[in-house]
This record gives structure tokens, C-alpha cells and sequence, in this order.
């Protein structure tokens, strides 16, 4: 009887071995295969950037490769190399900051933020570029500050107030989400995403139908000759 115990003992011993091995292969095989496909994604855009160095885009993919790995000097290189061939890289600018931002060097992050706000003034287009490359970053302070920027360079622009009311939405304030959309939608009462939005909200508003004012077919057909029947 002691003896079945042993052999009993030993083989659940075995089979614990073999399922842990098991286990930690096919770990291995997981992570090997992760580390492949990010390895993969260094070198076509690095082969990229061989063939065209002066390629701002794959500067920046690379960059945020290098981001995702917390080798944030690598990524602020890329970055700096992306906006000396493209000065207007806006996803560039909001991804240095928030590197800088996740390497401990908020002073600094703040700094060049405020250069590129302040680079993006002078056009209601570029503070919303830079406001969205911001959000898209999770930097939702500057995001803001970019497309209120915007607006007071675009105080009648109903997309403007469409984005910030989307803005709001994302951060479930709905009531200045619903100011916004409805501010949007009074301006260019033929959105009528914007109008299926404020519904949601429980805000009733229509779409008012198009008119035909061309009237060139029209004419053609009462001024065509008609035959005789």
C-alpha cells in the first residue's frame, strides 16, 4: 500500500512538471511572438527611413514605438527629427509633450506646450489640429485649451462646436457637451449627426429638408417643344 502511495506521489509530481512547463512555453511562445511583431515594426519603418531619411511620418511611427517601450530619449530623437523635416507635425508636437510628460520632465513638457499652442494661434484650423493630436495623447487640458483657441479665431464655426461638444461628450459632461452641440447645430441646422446626438440627450431638433433651387431641368422640360400626338 505504501508503495502505490510512492508511485501515486510520484507520477502527480510528473504530470505538475509537465503542465508547468507546458504553461511557461507557451508563455515564452506569446512573448517571443509579441517582441517579433513589435521587432518587425522597428525595422520596416527603420528600412523607411534608410531609403528616405527625410520621412516625417515614419520619424514619428518610430518614435511612438520607441514611446510604447519607455525608451523616451529614443522617441523624443525621433520626434525632434520628425518636426525638423515637418515643423507643422502636430501628432509629433503632442506626442513629445506627452513623452516628456512620462519621463518625469513635466516642466519641460509645459514649456514646449505653450510653444505649440502659441505656434498654432495665428490659425483656427491649426489649434485644431494640435487640439486633437493633444486628445489623441490623453492630454485632455491642452486638448481644450487648443480648441478654445480655435474658436475665438472661429467664433461662427459650427464643426468647432461640434468638436468641443464630442470633446465634452467623451468626458461625460453632458451639459456642456449638450451647450455645445446645440450652439453647433443652430449654426448648421443640416448636421444631422449632431441632431441624432442632442435626440439622444433627449433634445428634440429636425433636419430642415433641402430645397431644390436649381431649376435648369425644369425649364428644359416646359420649354422643350412637344410633339405633336
Amino acid at each position: 500500500m505504501a508503495n502505490i502511495s510512492k508511485i501515486t506521489a510520484a507520477v502527480l509530481v510528473i504530470i505538475t512538471v509537465v503542465l508547468c512547463g507546458c504553461g511557461k512555453s507557451k508563455e515564452k511562445k506569446l512573448d517571443e511572438k509579441v517582441v517579433t511583431i513589435a521587432d518587425r515594426d522597428k525595422t520596416r519603418l527603420l528600412n523607411k527611413i534608410e531609403k528616405k531619411y527625410e520621412n516625417p511620418e515614419a520619424h514619428y511611427q518610430l518614435g511612438k514605438l520607441y514611446h510604447a517601450d519607455g525608451l523616451w530619449d529614443k522617441a523624443e530623437f525621433e520626434f525632434n527629427v520628425a518636426m525638423g523635416f515637418d515643423p507643422v507635425h502636430r501628432r509629433a508636437q503632442a506626442a513629445m509633450v506627452r513623452t516628456l510628460q512620462d519621463g518625469g520632465n513635466d516642466t519641460r513638457a509645459k514649456l514646449l506646450a505653450e510653444i505649440y499652442m502659441n505656434q498654432a494661434s495665428s490659425s483656427a484650423e491649426a489649434s485644431l489640429l494640435l487640439g486633437q493630436a493633444f486628445q489623441k495623447e490623453l492630454l485632455d487640458d491642452y486638448a481644450l485649451a487648443c480648441y478654445q483657441q480655435a474658436q475665438a479665431l472661429a467664433p461662427s464655426s459650427a464643426a468647432l462646436y461640434k468638436q468641443i461638444g464630442y470633446y465634452y461628450l467623451s468626458k461625460k459632461d453632458i451639459v456642456r457637451a449638450e451647450e455645445n452641440l446645440r450652439r453647433s447645430f443652430q449654426i448648421d441646422p443640416y448636421q444631422a449627426e449632431v441632431a441624432g446626438e442632442l435626440g439622444r440627450m433627449g433634445i428634440m431638433v429636425q433636419v430642415p429638408r433641402k430645397t431644390q433651387k436649381n431649376t435648369k431641368k425644369l425649364d428644359k422640360m416646359i420649354n422643350e417643344p412637344k410633339e405633336d400626338k
